[in-house]
């Protein structure tokens, strides 16, 4: 039925998406999967799927919409979907090798080269979380004992209610999105330690593996993004801690209470016609069909503010 409507109704998105937009409220909203009773459907079956790069906890996002619109099982569309990560998907979207991203916020230096060419808007909300060992038996820690561990002030757990063990707090590498939420809502302007090469992970599964197995103790600590460790890899082995009494979860990310959420976006070139295949996705993702798919996904639908 869906693809029926599909087809049916291109054109109707075609003559609406060159109607301006209501106001974008300023603070999102908590919202449960919204209402998709009235919502226009899209087809590329005249055009071509637009090719979309990203961020690597919105792969599964990509596959998702890639065997939507293709027709295909999500395992067809696994092969055909590649990203390549926050920062060199921005700098592909603005020299014409991708159309639409799916993406977390890219480092500022990235934002400062290509910004300026690309519009980006919320689709969906997430959050920063810290990953210990499930042996440790620490549970929750405060913004201020986070900044003193990777700032090298506090390098036991002991000194933070744990066992006499030292720290081993890993780090992701400089242009990833977590390292971009890391600087900007935990340290700010401080300074965190150089760390040792082998506690810089360049991939979010390592960062994981790494806190999962590290020499099968609790003395390990890092961070990624709260989708990736609770959908894509849920291991057994790690437990995220609460920061500042609060847990992170669907819930405490989405009302805004877990304090590192941050929102994530659907990105095109400025210059993008609003007939092409591109926008007509961008827009789709804005609206009640696109947050559908996402929550349907394991994703949390936060209403649309502009960046």
């Amino acid at each position: 039925m869906k693809k029926i409507l599909i087809a049916l109704l291109f054109l109707a998105l075609l003559a609406a998406c060159t109607t301006a937009p209501e106001p974008v409220p300023e603070t999102p909203v908590a919202s449960e999967t919204p209402d998709t009773s009235d919502n226009t459907e899209i087809s590329f079956d005249s055009m071509p799927l637009p090719r979309i790069d990203g961020s690597t906890a919105t792969i599964p996002l990509g596959e998702a919409i890639t065997a939507l619109f293709l027709g295909g099982t999500r395992e067809e569309a696994a092969k055909l979907v590649s990203f390549s990560g926050t920062n060199k998907s921005v700098a592909a979207l603005a020299e014409g090798d991708a159309d639409i991203l799916l993406v977390y916020e890219p480092p500022g230096d990235t934002m400062a080269e290509y910004g300026k060419k690309l519009e980006f808007q919320t689709i969906g909300r997430d959050a920063l979380v810290f990953l210990v060992n499930a042996s440790n038996p620490v549970d929750s820690i405060t913004t201020t004992q986070l900044q003193q561990i990777y700032t090298g002030e506090i390098t036991n757990w002991s000194e933070v209610g744990g066992e006499d063990a030292e720290i081993i707090p890993y780090q992701r590498n400089a242009t990833s999105g977590s390292e971009t939420l890391m600087w900007r809502l935990v340290l700010g302007g401080l300074k965190p330690v150089v760390p040792p090469e082998n506690l810089i992970i360049a991939e979010m599964e390592g960062l994981v593996a790494a806190v999962a197995s590290y020499d099968n103790g609790s003395a390990a600590i890092g961070y990624n993004v709260y989708y990736y460790v609770s959908q894509m890899k849920n291991d057994p082995n790690v437990r995220l801690l609460a920061i500042d009494g609060v847990a992170p979860s669907d819930d405490t990310i989405r009302d805004g209470s877990y304090p590192f959420t941050n929102d994530f976006y659907a990105a095109i070139r400025k210059d993008e016609p609003e007939d092409s295949s591109a926008r007509l996705l961008f827009n789709w993702l804005q609206g009640p069909w696109g947050a559908e798919l996402l929550t349907e996904n394991g994703y949390i639908y936060a209403d649309i503010r502009p960046w």
